[in-house]
């Protein structure tokens, strides 16, 4: 008994001298950069033990690492296995391959349709496919897209409008294709003349864009010019090009739901399958469409809520994590003195609520209004954010923790993390954390793994700097580099 007291208390002795050591070595690595607001935590995630905490209580803009609230309530609440249906119905009468009447695409609010790859027509041929097999090719009717599994709200509360162009922002709807954005890639042609316009995927009339691009001589800088037209889907393309080079950016489409109607109708008309009617966004209907006349012909499952989740934390994903928090507002609306919309933004958020006074966080003092981190109004402190990192690490459903994990970016190995922690520092392999970056917003939070001893749960929060990110996230580096040291 006296052997293992003394193992104990030596044992707390060592772990009381190093956090010690830790807050005075950590505090004096944010110190490097005086002017910023610095907030940040690091505790064990077993026992709750707190090695270092500095400005804990206080509230940060917190930019993508809002994604772990988002992911770790869909997780908790939905369940890892999770999945959307997209559902294909017919209606009217067929008569030979003529079908007098619409064809309807019914949105779940998955993410995923068509999303940008080798396989984004896949979906779509599929449809085609299944009209085919019922001797279908010609629709007199309209073909439907209907998006009111979510509400009609396209944009995070108070996201900046100089983000609304590019794909990073791109608009919320219950039914979507190709991440609701377009590829534009310019090519040089000769020195003053206008370049050459690459648009993936091809979208027939439905965007209008004008190529007011320029190529200069070799070796000049490439200027990015990309504009989209707010409302519309006109977009100016005004970029100057050396030769040699290529400009590349993701624009925003307006309006998904018509976006996918067009993509698929471009697809029917390959397959020699004419629809002769309008192309609609179900708004445009005077009524919502009554599924219980209409024939299901096809459907499309989604990839389990697992994998979009791994999808969010690890590309940081705004648009999947917008999807997410309206489905968990769609699928577990919670009782509220507000009258808020399921399948709305703000639906999300309180039901997401249920987990985080579940994780022990003060909701109360919890503020988030979207679930991608893009708004400058999501405050967390970096105790909750240890409290929700704990909470998951430790979750009873071991699919629900060990999903949480698997989604978050690897040190050194890939997404947002591939390019830091490289192999050779003490972080590589070691660091499973998400990044988050807005204007004068540098954010890491997540796990660290010790050689040899328990895991820890971390949290870096920088706020109101001036001037590069690189800096900031160097000494968030070196923050981690020196717990590795002292927790090896």
């Amino acid at each position: 008994m006296n052997r293992a007291c003394l193992f104990v208390c030596l044992t707390a002795l060592l772990l009381a001298v190093r956090a010690g050591n830790a807050q005075s070595a950590l505090d004096s690595l944010l110190n490097m950069r005086p002017h910023a607001w610095w907030g940040g935590m690091v505790v064990e995630v077993n026992s709750g033990d707190t090695l270092f905490a500095r400005n804990a209580a206080r509230s940060f803009m917190p930019a993508s690492v809002t994604k772990l609230f988002t992911t770790a309530a869909a997780l908790d609440q939905l369940g890892p296995d999770y999945r959307y249906v997209t559902r294909f119905y017919a209606d009217g009468v067929q008569s030979g391959d003529t079908l007098a009447g619409n064809l309807l695409v019914r949105g779940a609010g998955d993410p995923s349709t068509g999303a940008p790859g080798p396989e984004w027509m896949d979906l779509f041929h599929a449809f085609a496919d299944s009209l085919l097999a019922l001797g279908i090719r010609e629709v007199r009717g309209d073909l439907i897209g209907d998006d009111d599994i979510f509400d009609d709200i396209p944009l995070g509360a108070d996201w900046s409008w100089e983000d609304l162009s590019y794909g990073y922002a791109a608009q919320i709807s219950g039914l979507t294709f190709y991440d609701a954005v377009v590829d534009l890639h310019t090519h040089p042609t000769a020195p003053g003349d206008r370049g050459s316009l690459a648009i993936i995927p091809e979208s027939g009339d439905y965007l209008k864009i004008d190529n007011q691009t320029l190529t200069r001589p070799p070796g000049q800088k490439l200027i990015e010019g990309h504009t989209r037209t707010p409302g519309s889907n006109r977009i100016l393309v005004s970029s100057q090009v050396p030769v040699g080079r290529t400009d590349r950016e993701t624009i925003t489409v307006h309006n998904p739901t018509l976006y996918f109607v067009h993509a698929l109708n471009a697809v029917l008309a390959s397959r020699n399958i004419h629809v002769h009617g309008q192309l609609l966004d179900v708004d445009d209907l005077d009524m919502p469409p009554d599924y219980s006349g209409s024939r299901r012909i096809a459907s499309h499952t989604s990839a389990p809520l697992s994998d979009l989740a791994a999808v969010v934390n690890k590309e940081s994903h705004n648009l999947y994590a917008e999807h997410l928090l309206k489905t968990l507002g769609r699928e577990r609306p919670a009782e509220t003195e507000d009258d808020l919309e399921p399948g709305s933004a703000a639906m999300g958020v309180e039901a997401g609520m249920k987990t985080f006074s579940d994780a022990q966080i003060n909701t109360g003092r919890l503020q988030l209004v979207d679930g991608s981190g893009l708004s400058r109004k999501n405050l967390v402190t970096p105790a909750m954010t240890i409290a929700l990192l704990r909470y998951m690490a430790l979750h009873p459903d071991s699919e629900v923790r060990d999903a949480f994990l698997a989604s978050l970016a690897v040190g050194g190995q890939d997404g947002t993390l591939e390019t830091r922690f490289p192999q050779g520092t003490p972080g590589y392999g070691r660091v499973h954390a998400k990044t988050g970056t807005l204007g004068n917003v540098s954010s890491l939070a997540g796990y660290l793994t010790p050689n040899h001893g328990p895991r820890l749960a971390f949290v870096i929060f920088a706020n109101h700097f001036q001037g590069e990110h690189a800096s900031i996230r160097t000494i968030q580096d070196s923050f981690i580099h020196q717990l590795l040291v002292l927790y090896p």
